[in-house]
This record gives structure tokens, C-alpha cells and sequence, in this order.
């Protein structure tokens, strides 16, 4: 049997360099024992100051190990990996031990009992729970308006000289009326003072965000149900998985694992991971967190493999954020091409396009086929066949462009509405990751 993954995957699964720096330390084959494979699963015991017991699921590529790290997956289980993705035919195929099949029982224990959960009937909150949320919204909203008010009252270059204290205070309050979305936009708007040359307009644009938002929920039984649902998520209305399994539209189709960006905040990390279906041509977004007690990501996906899922999406007005239901079938590696746009023109038609359904949209997912990177008197540009170029994100892009060989490839990243942030790129057949967030 063969292994789809490379050893570029792997990488890209690392939760630091750190842990990627040990591994390497630990694919050589004299470090290991019991090495096997049977179609569910791949194994082996690893020698270090102990004898620790490795296990990987190969439909997720899902890792265990039994050392005492709390990174996932650990230096061990990368290594095992490792190892594997340069000698994977040299692995004796068999009966698992005993270890792993009671870890891969538990395994499909687990996932049935969500299962059975998620066909559950979600049981509504109560009248009085809904009236007594709604009336600290509209309290909430209230305040911010009169914040706002001030804010351009006083003139947005008056904001450089508020306190931190100024923009804190406020998210705090906005937290106390259930309206933990409008706080993260005020943090935001605190964090952009002097972030860039153009910081007066930024401040500008973001704050008439949200006096649309506010305006949009005091109008909200105007609006069409997508929409309605959307002003509630910004607003930071959140939805358990059964009622997004319940409300959310589901989607079949074979998707590409392209990257993952990362968020850093007082209480943790969130992670984004950008998936794109190669038939659908929709972008999909799984997040998780992982709080700063303990760092390590639930879940590990497989960056540069595609598989056969069926999504479900957050309901919205132009809806990204999903969950898998259900997979099908093996990973695979990525197809020579990806079902990405030719030009940047028809890219940034169709963030119009998403913008007009759903203005508080941030960050979308940019696939583009025959670009180059350029650097242009010490800025970095992705440019099209059709002459036209984005910028790409502040940082050195050495690696981009030493992959790409100054040729024509195809690129994932992320736009913000003024740079590009690098996912990867896919040159000859094989997919090389390049965002950060791992």
C-alpha cells in the first residue's frame, strides 16, 4: 500500500517549527519499532526517554501519541509521518496491536454518539430568555450609537489621542450587552490608529460598519431571512452545530484543503482553515480555538489533500464558515491544476459580488491560476497574464518566488480588501503550503 501524503503535508500539520525541527530528529527508521499499516490506520513505538506509542487515523491523518506533550500532534507522531511519506512502501502491512484498535474503537464510539447527538431536536430557548437577550441588544446598541456619534463628532483625528482605556471600556460594555461581534470590531478599531498611513480612512470605513450593523437590527424585520440571520452573527449571536446541521444549507462536493490563517487574542488562538470546492467553486471556512492554557488545535487537517465531504454552512448572507457532516472516501493529493479564476479581474468581480450580499465580510479566499510573483523596488506583487497585480502581504517572499521559478503557478491566499496572504502554491503537480497559521 501507498501513502497519498508528502512529506510538504506533513510539514504543513506542524503546530511550530519547533516541533517540525524534533521530528525530522526522529524519521530515521532506527528510532523505531513495530512499524504497520492496515487500511484504517498507521502505527509504530518510538524510543525516547520512553517507549511512546504512535497511532494515526489515515482518512483524517488524526494523531496520538502516548507522551506527555500537550502539542498536537507532537514531535512524535511527525515523525512517525515523516518517516512514512519516504518509506511508506517499506511498511509491513498487518493486524493492528491491541493499542491501536481499542484507540480507533474509541475513535468511532466518539464520533457516533455525536452523531446521535446531532439528531437530537435542539430545544429553543425559552420567550423570556429571547426578550431578556433582546433588550440588553437594543440597550447596547443604543450606547454605540451614541459612541459612534461622538467619535465623528469630535473628528476621527481626535481618536489618536483616546486612551487605550477609551476603546477597551467601550468593548467591554458592548460584551455586557451580548454583543460580543460589535466588541471585536471595537477592538479592531482601537488597533488600527496608526497601523498604516491611511489609518483616518480606515477608522472611517470600519466605524460606518458598524452604524450599519446597528441600523441594520433595528430594521431587521425588513430584511430577507439570509440576511437576518447574518446581522445576528455579526452581532455575535452564536449557533450550535445542531442548529447549523438543522438550518445551515449542506454542500457535497470534493474539497481542496488549502491553509490555515491564525488570530492571536487575550484569551487564545483562533484558527482558520480555507477549504474550495473543485466543483462548486465555494469557499469554506473551518475554525477552531485553542485557549492560551492549552495551546494544541482539536482537529489537524491535511493541507494539500482533497477529499469527497459534505459541508454544512453557517446560514447567512453570503455564507463561508462551515463544519464537515460527513466524508467520503480517501484523501488525496491535489490534481496538477486548481479550480481556481484566470484572471485577478474576475476575482475581485466576485468579492463585489460578495460584498454586495454581505457587506462586513473581511477576508476571502483568492485562488488564482498562472500568476507570478514579482518583486517591484521592495514590494512584493502577484501578477496575472492579463497584466493586472495584487499586493501581497508585508514580509519577505523569497520562498514564493523560488518555488514559482518566476513561472506561471497557481495560488491560494487570503485577501483582506488591501493584501494578499500567502496559503500556498501548486507548481508541477504538487502543492507547497505557505501560511503561517499551522
Amino acid at each position: 500500500m501507498g501513502f497519498d501524503f508528502t512529506t510538504e503535508q506533513v510539514k504543513a500539520i506542524a503546530p511550530d517549527t519547533a516541533s517540525l525541527a524534533n521530528a525530522r530528529k526522529l524519521s530515521n527508521r532506527k528510532h523505531w519499532a513495530n512499524l504497520g499499516h492496515n487500511e484504517l490506520a498507521l502505527w509504530g513505538e518510538c524510543q525516547g526517554s520512553a517507549l511512546y506509542q504512535v497511532k494515526v487515523e489515515l482518512s483524517t491523518l488524526t494523531a496520538q501519541c502516548s507522551c506527555p506533550s500537550r502539542k498536537q500532534p507532537c514531535k512524535h507522531c511527525l515523525g512517525l509521518l515523516l518517516l512514512v511519506s519516504t518509506m511508506g512502501e517499506e511498511i509491513t502491512s498487518g493486524d493492528p496491536p491491541d493499542w491501536v484498535t481499542a484507540w480507533l474503537e474509541k475513535r468511532a464510539a466518539s464520533l457516533q454518539r455525536k452523531e446521535s447527538k446531532q439528531t437530537k431536536e435542539h430545544t429553543a430557548p425559552s420567550e423570556k430568555t429571547v426578550a431578556r437577550r433582546q433588550k440588553l441588544v437594543e440597550q447596547g446598541l443604543a450606547r454605540l450609537d451614541l459612541w459612534l456619534s461622538d467619535l465623528v463628532r469630535t473628528g476621527l483625528a481626535s481618536a489618536e489621542t483616546r486612551p487605550d482605556a477609551y476603546w477597551s471600556d467601550m468593548a467591554k460594555q458592548m460584551v455586557d450587552n451580548q454583543l460580543p461581534g460589535v466588541a471585536t470590531r471595537i477592538r479592531h478599531l482601537g488597533e488600527s490608529i496608526h497601523a498604516s498611513p491611511d489609518w483616518t480612512e480606515k477608522l472611517l470605513v470600519q466605524s460606518g460598519q458598524l452604524a450599519l450593523l446597528s441600523q441594520a437590527y433595528r430594521n431587521i424585520d425588513t430584511l430577507q431571512p439570509n440576511l437576518q440571520d447574518e446581522v445576528r452573527t455579526q452581532l455575535g449571536w452564536a449557533l450550535t452545530e445542531d442548529e447549523v446541521l438543522a438550518r445551515g444549507e449542506h454542500v457535497r462536493d470534493t474539497w481542496l484543503f488549502l491553509g490555515s490563517t491564525l488570530e492571536e487574542t487575550d484569551k487564545g488562538t483562533t484558527q482558520r482553515n480555507w477549504l474550495y470546492g473543485e466543483q462548486s467553486k465555494r469557499t469554506a471556512m473551518l475554525m477552531q480555538f485553542a485557549p492560551r492554557v492549552n495551546p494544541s488545535f482539536a482537529r489537524v487537517y491535511p493541507f494539500g489533500m482533497r477529499r469527497a465531504a459534505e459541508l454544512a454552512y453557517w446560514p447567512g448572507a453570503a455564507p463561508s464558515r462551515a463544519l464537515i457532516v460527513e466524508q467520503q472516501g480517501e484523501l488525496r493529493p491535489f490534481e496538477r491544476t486548481l479550480p481556481g479564476e484566470e484572471t485577478i479581474d474576475a476575482f475581485l468581480n466576485q468579492v463585489a459580488l460578495t460584498l454586495a450580499r454581505h457587506p462586513w465580510q473581511d477576508a476571502f479566499l483568492c485562488v488564482l491560476r498562472g500568476v507570478v510573483p514579482v518583486l517591484d523596488q521592495h514590494r512584493w506583487l502577484l501578477c496575472d497574464s492579463a497584466g493586472q497585480a495584487l499586493p501581497l502581504a508585508k514580509g519577505e517572499h523569497w520562498r514564493l518566488l523560488a518555488l514559482s521559478g518566476g513561472h506561471a503557478s497557481h495560488f491560494a491566499g487570503i485577501w483582506n480588501g488591501e493584501v494578499l496572504t500567502p496559503l500556498g502554491i501548486l507548481v508541477e503537480g504538487r502543492y507547497y503550503s505557505l501560511s503561517e497559521g499551522r
